[in-house]
Parts: C-alpha cells; structure tokens; sequence
C-alpha cells in the first residue's frame, strides 16, 4: 500500500497551488515511489483561496489562521508558500511542534533568519527542504554527474544569472515583492538565491565577492489588496509607491576549489524572460543551458565528440526522471514537471527519514553569499564569505 503523508500547506498563491498540484501528482507520475501525499489542510488570509483549494484541490480542510494548521495531529509536513516576510514565524513554530518543514527560497526573509530558522529545525531534528527547484531538471543533474564523474575536466570558470521579465514592465504593480519590508532583499532574495545555489551545487562553496546593486524602476503602481499578482499592471496615472528593495545585482566571485565566477540577476531587463542560466568551463570541456530553453544542452567534450564544437543534447528519457513523463527522447518537460520531482525527492527523504538536499543548511549557505554581497555593497570591496550557522551550544 503507498505511504500516505499528511500534508498541510501555509498560503496558496500561484506558488502554493503548484506545490499542491505536484503533491497531486506524485502517485500519478511515479507510482513505484509507493508515496500517496494526503493534502490534510490549507491555511491562507483569503476565503476564496481556501474554498478553491478544497473545492477544486481536494484539501480536507481550510483555515485562516495558520496557528491551528500547524498544531494538526494529522499533518506530518508543513508546506510554507506565504510572503517572505512570515516564513521565519511559522517555520520556527513547525520545527517547535515537530513537524518536517519544506520552505520556499530564501527561507528567510533576510539571510540571519535563515540562520535561526536552519537553527530551529537542526534542534527539533527535523527534516527541511527549500525550493531551489531548478537543481531537479533533468539536464541540470546530468551536468552535475559530468562534474562528479570529471568528465570536464578541473573546472575554471563558471557564469550564473537569472534575468526575469517580471519587473520590466514600468506600470507593474508594486506587490510585496518589491518591497523591503515585506520581502527583504529584492533580486538578492527573490532569483540571486537561485543563481548562487547552482552555482554552489555544481561548484562547491564561493570564499569571496564584491558587488553592486541597483534600483531601475523607482515607482510602481499600487495594488489592490488580495487582487492579481505580481505581473499584473496598473494604468498610466495611477496611484504609485516607491520601489524600496534592489532591481539589480552583480558580483565577481571565487570558489574555494581555485574556480572565478560571475553571477547576475536582475527583474527589470528587456529581452530575457526567464534566464535562469548557468555556463562552466573546465580543462576538459565546457556545458551550458538556459531555462527558457530547460529541455536543451550545449555540451562540449572534444575528447569524447566527432566533433571540436558545442553539441545540443536534447532531454529524454535516459535522464534521470524524465522517462516517468515521457518516454523517448526530445520530449519536453515544464516548470512544474520539476517541481513534481521536488516534491517527490523531498517525501521520499522523510519516508527514509534521511536528509533532503538542498535544505535549510543549503540556503543558509546561500544566504551566506548574500550577506557578502550585501555587505560589498556597502564598502565597495571585496568581501570573505562568512557561514552564519549558529553554534547550538550558543544559542
């Protein structure tokens, strides 16, 4: 009999509504996997949202007030899609009432929550998982086992970025994204957090950085609360506030292992929609891939091609978890085939009761990066990368 898992999720935006049609999805795409997810409850601040997840999701139950969600007898993992600005709260209170925790990236609002959010879970002993999804694309993970196998080689070079559409637009709304005190960092939170942790997962940890910021849309439109999201627009002469977190970031960074780097990310630039791309360079060889383009791979290893030149290599079947999709090869998958697999990868580590990567140790490491960025910012240097892993003994 499959493994039922009672899960209970906390804020079902657009973001909440795909963890739970993954969850749906697991027995359907992976039946060998024996996990049948329970979807248990469902906690958010609008009643409409509530009765769409239990109408049309299949939720058992639906509440406004988190509180009681996460004391739920039933409910084994706590799934955390809400603002920035709550995770930390309800984190800390799902690792107090010993529930497993997956939480979307950056965990924290700002990098020291992260530390006392990894520090909450780490004494409750539970298992965390956070939402850097782009390391499960299948073509993502076969760059990686190049990697482990040495097959490019001792890497030298590695170029991350995520350019995203979502803030290019100057009549875009100013939903809590682009806000300070309700998101934290802006890109720095939002997408640099995806680029520093694949850039971390396929090279191992960055030393230092140097960085710099910028804001390019200053004024946005206001929002009507609860209404739209964040790439819905105002009209011109509506109502605006001032954008009060960064459009921008840039660093230079090195990597323990001797490999320089570049990473970039930014919401605001024309032309690339949804860049989240990654190129490396070894002795041996070199591979890059964009997720605008997730189902191909420029693949270069002259000592192994007929070849001397990049290569396409196209997704298929003989990546790991694709077949379970569809078979054959030059068979796409989409955004959330691979939050499917997240979500499978993340059940199947609490069933074994092992732990799940990335997780909040993973983020904090991210996080990390960040406050070395942020801190260049300031001095306009360069700056060592400190772990802000709290000691248990001195909490």
């Amino acid at each position: 009999m499959p493994s039922s898992i009672g899960i209970g999720i906390i804020g079902f935006g657009w973001m909440g509504q795909a963890h739970a049609r993954s969850y749906l999805s697991i027995p359907k795409y992976f039946p060998e996997a024996g996990i049948a997810p329970r979807l248990v409850a469902v906690a958010d601040t609008l009643p409409e949202r509530i009765d769409l997840a239990v109408q049309n999701f299949g939720f058992e139950s639906g509440m406004t007030d988190w509180r009681a969600l996460v004391e739920h007898e039933e409910i084994y993992v706590i799934d955390i899609t809400a603002p920035n600005t709550l995770h930390q709260e309800l984190a800390e209170a799902a690792a107090a009432a010993g529930k497993h925790i997956f939480c979307e990236k950056p965990v924290g609002i700002v990098p020291q929550a992260t530390a006392s959010m990894e520090l909450a879970a780490r004494k409750a002993q539970v298992i965390t998982g956070a939402g850097y999804n782009y390391r499960w694309v299948p073509l993502v993970q076969y760059i990686r086992r190049l990697i482990e196998e040495g097959r490019f080689g001792e890497l030298t070079h590695y170029r991350g970025r995520f350019f995203s559409m979502y803030g290019r637009d100057r009549l875009g709304l100013l939903s809590w994204r682009f806000l300070q005190e309700e998101a934290g960092f802006g890109v720095l939170s939002d997408i640099m957090s995806h680029a520093i942790d694949m850039a971390q997962y396929l090279c191992g940890p960055i030393t230092r950085v140097v960085s710099v910021k910028e804001i390019f849309v200053k004024e946005r439109p206001l929002p009507t609360p609860g209404e739209g999201t964040h790439y819905q627009r105002g009209k011109p002469g509506d109502p605006t506030g001032r954008v009060t977190n960064e459009d921008y970031v840039g660093a230079l960074v090195e990597f323990a292992n001797g490999v320089r780097g570049t990473l970039e990310a930014d919401r605001s630039i024309f032309g690339p929609q949804s860049s989240m791309a990654l190129e490396l360079n070894g002795s041996k060889g070199a591979a890059s891939w964009d997720h605008e383009k997730l189902n191909q791979l420029q693949l270069y290893l002259p000592e192994e091609q007929p070849v001397d030149g990049f290569i396409e290599v196209l997704a298929g079947d003989a990546f790991p978890h694709q077949g379970n999709f569809v078979p054959g090869g030059g068979n796409s998958l989409g955004f959330e085939d691979v939050k499917i697999i997240e979500a499978l990868e993340f059940l199947k580590s609490i069933e074994a009761g092992r732990r799940f990567r990335p997780d909040f140790g993973d983020a904090l490491a991210t996080g990390s990066v960040a406050a070395a960025m942020a801190r260049s910012w300031e001095t306009e240097r360069w700056e060592d990368v400190v772990s802000l892993r709290i000691d248990e003994s001195e909490a």
